[in-house]
């Protein structure tokens, strides 16, 4: 373990520990972070990082430790405290009003006035101005509730920025972000740093860790295990830290693998005998802001192939998986489960033809966060487990159970409230709902399936979702991860302004050459 240290410091926290009842989050945990730095914070999902950061913030008061920043005590402080003192959090769920638009999202508590009354026009122009400083554009005037979840992400930033903050904490802040949005991300921090700033980011990501940070720090079960600077590790050894075992990556952009993966580069050609599993024929799908967001779009799977779908997130990808799963009707168009015509079936027929569903928002359309992780596991299958009319509470303890050890869900406690897991277990939960023992499935729809969750966790999802494939079932993927796309489909797409400008096989395809295609400097095939 290497222990850097530079001064002065800008945030130094020293022996915090944090329980939720018998939920240890934080035990002895540390963390020194200098002035002028980007530091890296990495642990596995439920390792403590997020709940370390909202005692930073002032959301959570530590039940035992000592805080200073910039040299001062300030343990126990408020939230107020810390956005006075110029500490700004970019959480990793969105903490804005869906009723309202982004520029009154942006000013929120700081609104700026003309004659007394609020200064909507100054709003929206310091929406435009902070967008072209940092590259993180988005229209002032549009409504929270009609953003993709990579449009939502850009206003957290924005907001957190419009307030002045020196000391920077982004929790997962590229989860949600296109690879053009992360490069914009990266020198918009990189500028924070050079004016002086600190940024602590905490990201899954270690080809982010390498580019961007300077030291790292590790987390582990609550505790603080390793510090490293940065130019003295490597990605296995920042993994195996995280993670307490080895975990094998690849070496182009640090993608989990498994030792099936190489077999995945296969021809189009060699799914010709095997019937179509899902058929999509000239779908329409319309949004509030545009009446083709998904534009006459045609393709098939077939048994046993993954076909990938990459691209700029809001140009159609959500409104598609959406409309195929029957949560967004189709203005023309078909689909189709196999031999049955399902364009008009609700979601629950869909599920019982064999429709599985892994959404890219998990807590809009994945989870009840009040119900317990053991009702999440069961939703949509409520009816195998009823006793005389009743819902079977022994049954569904034993059956979540059973799925929390398979999909190694933490804290262990089927009991437990999903809202109280981090992001990464509570996609665990929806993943072992819709992959589980429990889910007969033929299609599986996989929108940003590894979003927001550890080394670990994704080379767990992706040996999930290559058995899926070799036990034959249709899965169409969704990521925002280039080399997830690459690493896992048969066959990709690109997606742009609602269409596909390409499809090939995934052998023929590189990341540059998607990219190409993703950002128009190549034409449609």
């Amino acid at each position: 373990m290497t222990t850097p240290r530079t001064s002065p410091l800008a945030v130094r926290m020293h022996d915090i520990s944090k329980s939720f009842g018998p939920v240890r989050a934080n035990r002895n945990a540390s963390l020194e972070v200098a002035v002028g730095e980007i530091h890296a914070l990495v642990g596995e999902n439920g390792a403590g990082k997020s709940t370390l950061m909202r005692i930073l913030g002032g959301l959570l008061n530590a039940d035992s430790g000592i805080m200073d920043v910039n040299g001062r005590d300030v343990t126990g402080w408020s939230t107020p405290d810390a956005i006075a003192a110029g500490v700004g959090v970019v959480h990793q769920h969105f903490m804005l009003v869906p009723t309202l638009t982004v520029a009154e999202n942006l000013v929120l508590g700081k609104e700026p006035t003309r004659g007394g009354q609020f200064d909507n026009r100054r709003a929206i122009a310091d929406v435009k101005r902070l967008g072209e400083e940092t590259g993180l554009v988005i229209d002032g005037t549009r409504l929270i509730s009609d953003l993709s979840v990579g449009e939502a992400q850009r206003v957290e930033i924005l907001k957190t920025l419009y307030r002045g903050a020196k000391i920077l904490v982004l929790d997962e802040p590229t989860a949600v972000l296109s690879p053009p949005e992360v490069k914009d991300l990266a020198q918009v921090l990189r500028r924070v740093r050079d004016g002086g700033g600190t940024v602590i980011i905490i990201t899954h990501r270690l080809d982010e860790v390498m580019d961007l940070s300077e030291n790292i720090t590790v987390m582990r079960a609550g505790e603080t295990v390793a510090r490293f600077r940065t130019r003295d590790t490597n990605p296995a050894e920042i993994a195996q830290a995280m993670v307490g075992r080895h975990v094998r990556l690849t070496t182009r952009e640090f993608a989990i693998v498994t030792e099936t993966t190489p077999s995945l580069q296969r021809s189009a050609e060699s799914h010709t005998a095997a019937a179509d599993a899902l058929i999509v024929r000239d779908l329409v799908v319309a949004s509030s802001r545009k009446p083709h967001e998904v534009d006459t779009v045609s393709f098939t799977i077939h048994p046993g192939e993954i076909f990938g779908i990459a691209g700029v997130e809001g140009n159609g990808q959500t409104e598609l998986i959406e409309a195929i799963a029957g949560l967004r009707h189709a203005t023309t168009g078909y689909v189709g489960i196999g031999n049955r015509d399902v364009t008009a079936a609700s979601p629950r027929e869909r599920a019982d033809l064999g429709l599985s569903h892994i959404p890219e928002d998990r807590q809009r359309r994945g989870l009840i966060l009040d119900y317990s992780i053991a009702d999440n596991l069961i939703l949509g299958m409520q009816h195998r487990f009823t006793r005389r009319g009743a819902l079977d509470a022994h049954a569904i303890t034993e059956y979540a159970r059973a799925q929390i050890a398979a999909f190694d869900i933490r804290p262990p406690d089927p009991l437990l409230p999903a809202r109280a897991l981090s992001g990464g277990n509570q996609q665990k939960v929806v993943v072992a709902r819709e992959m589980g023992g429990g889910r007969d499935y033929s299609v599986l729809l996989a929108s940003q399936p590894t979003r927001g969750v550890d080394v670990g966790a994704i080379e767990f999802i992706h040996s999930q979702l290559i058995a899926a494939r070799e036990a034959g079932k249709a899965i169409l993927l969704v990521s925002a991860e280039l080399n997830e796309v690459l690493s896992l489909s048969d066959r990709v797409a690109v997606m742009t302004g609602g269409r596909f400008v390409v499809v090939m096989p995934a052998a023929d395809a590189t990341e540059e050459l998607l990219g190409e295609y993703m950002t128009g400097a190549r034409a449609a095939a």
